[in-house]
């Protein structure tokens, strides 16, 4: 392969993209494999061939056409994974519904900002799961609920929502049932279900996922069938899924790591879907890989490590695992060989990217070496553009740090209904990640932080990832996050929260000492703390928002 001089490149595909229709896709796969099973959902005892599930594919798009939901009308999906959410993807993807994904662990304030931004006009939800008594919440929300007629609702603080689904046996004023709305089809909605096959187009938009909000509200990136549809097809493709493989999904649906990575992935190539439980158990996954024969398991390091340090992990049969995919953090290297080694996934691929590409935009191939796998995230995925650039938007030379950016099939329409956050964000087709890296002479990746992650101390740029990856190589050290507080005098200084391997103690002033004469004396913690664990998101996102939070709150208080 030509050696690149630049942090420029194109990621080399054969054939054409998929330019068609979720749904059109759907049909056509299902109908290959008739009689491979499609969907395995172990915890409500489901289990469908692809002829089944097409058929409760169509019992639900039906069923929301006869609630009158059009093309382009946006329908909001709340809980955990279920059977439920899967239809759901597939029935709004076959009607031309935009498909909101809503993060099951918002409260009131977020559910309402995001049913009003992106004006839900149904929602599909679960009854309770754990804390999160979703259909309480939306009667707190909306207490006109319990009086309207289902499919009428006019709630003053939702008030372009109009029909409530909600899943389960139980009954409950204002609302229709899941079930119930499965049976509503007619012959008159089966008629529009196939006159819309021909009607909606692979460049409409089908999906809104909500970015983390670690800045302000949360953003609605909202994606084309060809965005997730093609994303998906790429990663199993990657993965060398097929009919006879069984893809275990612990992550979760409204992120785009299961729902495009994980049932696109498998959907697409007519593989099997797997779902171990409604959020992740170690327990359950290693129980589904075993039962069910699993040939790849989808995760993010930490999943890994607790099943891989379960201590019913030995009595599990998990050799007919061989690929997955590893996203949402950094893999250490340690951990990647106990994963290829443990769990036999001699074929894991890392994947990057975020969701304003569909998600991914960086994978590694099969063959890849343990250091590209660990300390990359790959290479740029198939008929995806990247470059690195600086601040002034030109591409950096091969080896310097810049900002990533991503032009091609994969990039997002843009954020719903806020065009003012899209045009910072894509320029001149190129999306911005606000991440940083370097790219080497063979096209492969390193992450090196976030823009906004930058420290800025006395007028000093400091990247937090390269102190961290130096207090890394201090024997005690098991996992480290730096980032910035608030500072008077500097503007900010450096904070670093620690973990330290079992069984080990140290001090503060330890890990200052072992960084003098190493790294510059502006970039040594000003603040160390110890920690057992780190605030996360439920995809296993560390957020580094919340320890600044936190540690601004301890040092008004010191």
């Amino acid at each position: 392969m030509k050696k690149l001089t630049q942090s420029y490149m194109t990621g080399e595909g054969s054939g054409q993209l998929l330019y068609e229709t979720i749904g059109r896709c759907f049909d056509r796969v299902a109908k290959q494999n008739a009689d491979t099973l499609a969907l395995v959902v172990r915890h409500q005892d489901i289990r469908w061939t692809y002829r089944e599930f097409r058929e409760q594919v169509d019992r639900l798009a039906t069923g929301l056409i006869a609630l009158g939901i059009e093309p382009g009308d946006r329908v909001g999906i709340w809980g955990p994974n279920s059977y439920e959410w899967v239809l759901t993807q597939f029935a709004t993807a076959k009607i031309g519904a935009i498909m909101v994904c809503i993060n099951p662990a918002y409260r009131l304030y977020e559910l309402e900002f995001v049913l009003n931004k992106v004006e839900c006009k149904a929602i599909i939800a679960a009854e309770q799961f754990k804390s999160s008594e979703y259909l309480n919440m939306l009667n707190t929300l909306a207490p006109e609920i319990s009086t309207c007629e289902p499919g009428y609702l006019r709630a003053e603080k939702l008030p372009f929502l109009t029909s409530v689904i909600r899943m389960g046996a139980t009954h409950s004023p204002g609302m229709f049932n899941f079930d119930e709305v499965c049976a509503f089809g007619d012959d008159d909605a089966y008629d529009r279900l196939a006159a819309l096959d021909s009607e909606l187009g692979p460049d409409d938009a089908i999906n809104i996922q909500f970015t983390s909000g670690t800045t302000g509200n949360p953003k609605g990136a909202t994606l084309s069938h060809v965005n997730i549809l093609n994303n998906g097809y790429e990663a199993g493709k990657g993965m060398a899924l097929t009919p006879d493989d069984r893809l275990c999904i612990p992550v979760p649906l409204y992120h785009c790591f299961g729902m495009v990575l994980g049932v696109l992935a498998a959907v697409s190539r007519g593989a099997t879907m797997v779902f171990p439980s409604p959020v992740y158990d170690p327990l359950s996954t290693l129980a589904a890989v075993q039962a069910e024969k699993c040939t790849a398991l989808h995760g993010v390091p930490t999943m890994f490590v607790t099943e891989l340090d379960h201590p019913e992990f030995d009595n599990f049969d998990v050799s007919t695992l061989r690929t997955g995919i590893i996203a949402g953090a950094p893999c250490p290297e340690e951990l990647m060989k106990r994963i290829i080694g443990d769990l036999h996934m001699e074929t894991v691929l890392i994947g990057y990217g975020q969701t304003e590409v569909s998600p991914i935009n960086h994978m590694t191939l099969p063959e890849d070496s343990l250091e590209n796998r660990t300390q990359t995230v790959g290479r740029p995925i198939p008929y995806v553009e990247i470059k690195i650039v600086d601040a002034n938007d030109r591409v950096v030379p091969i080896g310097e740090q810049g900002e990533i950016c991503t032009r091609g099939y994969s990039v997002m329409k843009g954020y719903w209904n806020d065009d003012e956050k899209t045009a910072e964000t894509i320029v001149d087709g190129w999306l911005h990640s606000g991440d940083l890296g370097t790219m080497n002479k063979h096209g492969y990746v390193r992450i090196t932080g976030r823009i906004k992650d930058m420290i800025i101390r006395g007028g000093e740029n400091i990247y937090p990832r390269e102190i961290e990856e130096f207090l890394f190589t201090h024997p005690k050290v098991s996992e480290v996050q730096v980032f910035g507080v608030e500072d008077m005098k500097m503007g900010e200084e450096v904070c670093a929260w620690i973990q330290l391997k079992d069984g080990e103690m140290a001090t503060e002033d330890e890990i200052r000492d072992y960084c003098k004469g190493q790294i510059s004396h502006f970039k040594i913690p000003r603040y160390v703390r110890f920690v057992d664990e780190y605030p996360m998101t439920v995809t296993g996102k560390i957020r580094k928002i919340d320890m600044r939070a936190m540690m601004a709150e301890e040092l008004k208080a010191a």
